[in-house]
């Protein structure tokens, strides 16, 4: 190993002696979180009970970490910078443990561990500790953003953290390994979307120490050469810090931080004063140090420091093996702890004080607390609302009456509202914002570009992982925005929900972070009108991967009409901590609720609609149930059917907008009583048509009363290139299909079932002949409209 003593023998320069004791500090305090249990300043010799029976954490990537933190901290200390830390190796969580603790933050927020030797022992027992914490960099962090758990999006995030904060720099460290990722791979396009006076910058810390768990990294083994032009041709000018011997790093480190930071204050001057390149090379850092790096040097006659084998636990088997528990031992004491820490367990004062006064602090950061966040100012839904006389008989693209609405809510919020989607804002029919606004560009233009703006609102690039990873950075920071995109490829960033939807669950835990404003998505272009596109682009899955995430957070709307969906985006952008699900259609539809109906029933999140009902003065006999606009409008076409067909029969018409008041109440917060779920879907048999996977429904509901008697409708992975009702009909949701299995589950009518069934059947199968000659729907389908005279547009019932 490498012993870093203090002082001249050391040879590092004077100012930089007690940033090394602090680095060795950390580093003491990271090892000790990996190993002990007790004896945390090792007042005694090393015993097999001082150390953890399950010894979990990764200690490759702590020296490198903790350097950086120190030598961060000296230019905050220099310069008054604000500055906030984006940690990307995985699990690194030990490293910044260990800084925050010295900062004073950590003990500061969980008053357990404090600065004592008490609580360096509970700092050490509790890391990956059951009860304890993550050995990654999760909400329990003062000062992170940004989960280490899964790998490839901390660049992103550091992106979405700089934007519309001019006065933040955002030093992002990146894994080697976790450049190979294709998240991360693609988020070197950020520089290229930063503006220079109205957003902050970017200090992306690429650490090289070659290897993954048991893999060399790519980036590792690039000549110099190979690298400096990769990262170059996406915008940055690497700057390079490279040893192994403390002395020569540190010394180099600080003089390229100290350039790396002059550069960006020359950037910002010059755009300040109108000089200089719109899109300047923009600096980062290159910290090549060794794997392990102050650990173990050998084990077992085999090499460790600088290999993949210090990725994780150099030293495993120590409760068993007196040679390991030696070998810890004399690693632990060449930091020289009883220099760093006082025998009370505080950090000594040259150390102590070694760091930003309180909000410069890393650790201490507002901004990753949310302490800055700010509601938005909203237009009232109602201004946007449209207005007709009849239910379903007025068609409307929904996502383009949301643009309105959308465009001024962007007017009332020019600096804390962003708009992000991969290449298909204007697809998605969202124009009107682009009136008040344009995409964000900053490369070179060219005749024919449309409504392009170096400081746009709208964030237009083909990546599903650079629109949610600059959301989420946005996001965890306190501001507002909104991804729209196309339902299928929605899937792409599944795992990225995935870990958000985690830390939005446990920051809750943390009373010192404000809820964050929620993560809002537009799901539109959905697999019922993708009917152009065929079968790789039906897929409504996405809303079952939300819905199986914490209660807490997750929520999924189906708004049927335009006006339902101004009141549904309306409340989401409202809302905090969670993860909003909304799924809108962007084709031409029926409309059925007007504004005040639209707004209680939103509230409500489902009710039977009486003007398309017939059992107001008797039980219903079959109960049509409907969510999704596609699915809405083939259950009220077999709801007329069967008015036609079987005028006496008692047909209750039910539409869902919240997914998740179908779920009982001790399984989600928005789930009604059974006696309210009964009120709505009565007794009897339900025939539930819905926009995704039918098991969906079953899986909510199974506990409800009269499950067994709900069958539902939905997708069913049958698709290609056909028409609107074709896609219906090759997955049942459509009119025909919905009223021959209404019928079926009514006793009365057996002896018409059949020659209605095979009615029905032949209307189906002659729209779909039509169809195959004509390339388009009949007149009959296509133009179907509720029938005039028989319904109210403001008749519908609280459940």
């Amino acid at each position: 190993m490498t012993r870093t003593m203090p002082g001249a023998e050391t040879g590092i320069r004077d100012d930089l002696v007690d940033l090394d004791a602090w680095w060795r500090a950390a580093n003491y305090l990271a090892a000790g979180q990996i190993y002990l249990m007790d004896n945390p300043l090792l007042t005694e010799r090393l015993r097999p009970e001082h150390i953890k029976q399950r010894l979990i954490g990764h200690w490759g990537t702590v020296p490198g970490v903790t350097l950086t933190y120190a030598h961060l901290n000296r230019v905050i200390m220099r310069t008054g910078q604000e500055m906030l830390f984006v940690l990307g190796p995985g699990h690194g969580a030990a490293a910044l443990t260990a800084a925050t603790w010295l900062e004073g933050t950590y003990s500061l927020r969980h008053p357990e561990v404090g600065q004592n030797l008490a609580g360096m022992r509970e700092l050490f027992r509790q890391f990956s500790f059951p009860g304890g914490v993550p050995s990654h960099a999760s909400p329990h962090l003062p000062g992170s953003i940004h989960e280490g758990g899964e790998l490839g999006y901390s660049l992103a995030h550091a992106t979405g953290a700089a934007l519309d904060n001019p006065n933040l720099v955002v030093a992002c460290m990146i894994g080697d390994g976790e450049a190979e990722t294709a998240a991360l791979s693609t988020s070197w396009h950020g520089s290229m979307f930063l503006d220079r006076i109205s957003d902050g910058t970017v200090l992306p810390i690429l650490h090289l120490n070659g290897y993954k768990i048991a893999s060399p990294t790519l980036l590792a083994r690039m000549s110099r050469g190979e690298l400096d032009a990769m990262l170059s041709a996406q915008g940055w000018e690497p700057m390079y810090v490279e040893g192994s011997d403390p002395a020569e790093v540190h010394e180099r480190y600080a003089n390229v931080l100290d350039e790396a930071m002059e550069r960006i204050r020359e950037i910002r001057d010059d755009a300040e004063r109108g000089l200089g390149p719109r899109d300047p090379c923009r600096p980062m850092i290159v910290l090549a140090t060794p794997k392990g790096w102050t650990g173990p040097a050998m084990v077992d006659g085999v090499r460790v420091e600088g290999t993949f084998r210090a990725h994780q636990v150099p030293l495993a088997g120590v409760r068993e093996n007196p040679e390991h528990l030696a070998q810890l031992e004399d690693w632990l004491r060449s930091y020289h702890p009883e220099e760093l820490f006082e025998t009370a367990g505080h950090p000594v004062d040259r150390i102590a004080d070694l760091h930003p006064q309180d909000g410069l602090r890393m650790s201490a950061n507002r901004s990753a607390h949310g302490h800055d966040s700010a509601d938005l100012r909203l237009p009232c839904p109602t201004d946007y609302s449209l207005r007709f006389a009849t239910p379903g008989t007025e068609s409307a693209e929904a996502t383009r009456v949301l643009g309105g609405y959308l465009r001024d809510a962007l007017v009332g919020n020019p600096r804390n509202l962003l708009f992000f989607s991969p290449d298909e804002h204007t697809s998605n029919r969202l124009d009107a914002i682009l009136e008040v606004t344009g995409r964000r560009w900053r490369e070179r233009r060219i005749v024919g570009d449309d409504r392009l703006s170096p400081d746009g609102r709208v964030f237009e690039v083909l990546s599903e992982h650079l629109c949610q990873g600059w959301l989420e950075g946005y996001l965890l920071t306190g501001r507002h925005g909104v991804f729209s995109t196309y339902e299928a490829f929605a899937h792409v960033i599944d795992s990225m929900v995935v870990q958000h939807a985690k830390w939005l669950h446990m920051a809750a835990e943390f009373p010192w972070r404000e809820p964050i404003p929620s993560l809002n998505y537009l799901i539109t272009s959905h697999v019922w009108r993708q009917d152009h596109n065929g079968a790789s682009h039906q897929d409504p899955g996405f809303i079952d991967h939300v819905l199986s995430k914490r209660p807490e957070v997750s929520r999924v709307y189906l708004p049927p009409d335009a006006n339902c969906l101004l009141h549904v985006f309306d409340h989401c952008l409202r809302s905090r901590g969670r993860v909003n699900v909304v799924v809108a259609g962007k084709q031409p539809a029926l409309q059925y609720l007007d504004d005040d109906v639209a707004r209680t029933h939103c509230e409500r999140g489902l009710g039977v609609w009486e003007w398309a009902s017939t059992d107001s003065d008797r039980p219903a006999e079959v109960v049509l149930a409907c969510a999704g606009d596609v699915p809405t409008q083939e259950t009220l076409a077999a709801a007329a059917l069967l008015r036609d067909t079987v005028p006496d029969l008692a047909v209750r018409v039910v539409n869902v907008v919240d997914l998740a008041r179908l779920f009982p109440p001790d399984r989600h917060p928005h789930g009604i009583s059974d006696a309210d779920y009964r009120s709505v879907f009565t007794d009897a048999p339900v025939i539930f048509a819905f926009h995704g996977y039918p098991w969906l429904i079953h899986r909510i509901a199974y506990r409800r009363p009269g499950h067994d008697n709900m069958h539902v409708h939905g997708f069913t992975d049958n698709g290609t290139t056909t028409t609107p009702f074709s896609m219906c009909a090759m997955n049942g949701i459509d009119r025909f299909t919905l009223a021959a299995a209404a019928l079926a589950e009514v006793p009365r009518l057996a002896a018409q079932l059949a020659p209605l069934t095979e009615q029905f059947a032949a209307r189906r199968e002659a729209a779909d002949v039509y169809a195959r000659r004509y390339g388009v729907d009949p007149p009959e389908i296509a133009d179907w409209r509720w029938p005039q005279g028989s319904a109210s547009p403001d008749a519908v019932a609280a459940h």
